[in-house]
């Protein structure tokens, strides 16, 4: 009953934010990995 007066996900919007957090997520991981492998060998 309170699910028709409190909408908790709009479709429309949140697969985009979804998608853009995922993407941001990939690259941040993918600079850390190439950030560690540039480094100096000892």
């Amino acid at each position: 009953m309170i699910l028709q007066y409190l909408p908790l996900v709009n479709w429309s919007n949140g697969i985009v934010m979804i998608a853009v957090f995922g993407a941001v997520c990939v690259g941040l991981v993918t600079a850390v990995l190439m950030l560690m492998n540039s480094g100096k060998k000892k």
